[in-house]
């Protein structure tokens, strides 16, 4: 299959035909383009943050996938929507197989970079409470901060926090779990 065009609508067996050296998502539909290899500061934060998950992940059922990592989030190849988050967390092992993660996962966070930073702050950030991702982060390596995101299960509603670099981020989807985000900023 050619590669995809603007103002197409496409599907996860359509995205699987794709190929190309360029990494895809799609979003309803709609086919973009992931930005070239990204940059050593966020290879650097992407690479500390996987540490620290890793460890606390240790021995425990959830799961961490770095990118490249496809999240289907409607589980079939009749998915319109694709996405590659930075590090995906899924804590229920039927949505994993050989081709990435079916259905909506426990954790997800998303490195911001000049060139995609409006796209991860509004589209993906749109999709991720529209599907009840129970908990997302967003990571500005500039402001050193991250905006952290959870899901209320009483209200369904986000509770929206910010952390900086001098601060211990917890992990509410992974209790116990903290982030030490001096050490993620550490570049």
């Amino acid at each position: 299959m050619s590669l995809p065009q603007k103002n197409e609508h496409y599907t996860y067996a359509d995205y699987c035909t794709w190929d190309d050296d360029k990494r895809w998502e799609l979003i309803h539909g709609v086919a973009y383009a992931m930005a070239p290899a990204p940059s050593p500061i966020h290879q650097d934060i992407s690479a500390e943050l996987t540490f620290q998950l890793k460890a606390y992940l240790k021995g425990k059922p959830c799961k961490l996938f770095p990118a490249p990592f496809d999240v289907r989030l409607n589980a079939d190849d009749e998915d319109d929507t694709v996405v590659q988050p930075d590090l995906t967390v899924v804590c229920d092992k039927s949505k994993i197989d050989d081709k990435g993660c079916r259905g909506v996962p426990d954790f997800v966070i998303e490195i911001l970079s000049p060139s995609n930073a409006k796209y991860d702050r509004w589209v993906k950030s749109n999709l991720y409470r529209s599907v009840k991702v129970r908990e997302y982060w967003i990571v500005s390596p500039d402001e050193k901060i991250v905006d952290v995101y959870i899901l209320n299960d009483s209200d369904g509603n986000y509770i929206h926090k910010f952390y900086s670099e001098k601060d211990a981020a917890p992990v509410t989807a992974l209790p116990g779990c903290q982030i030490n985000l001096q050490e993620v900023f550490a570049f």
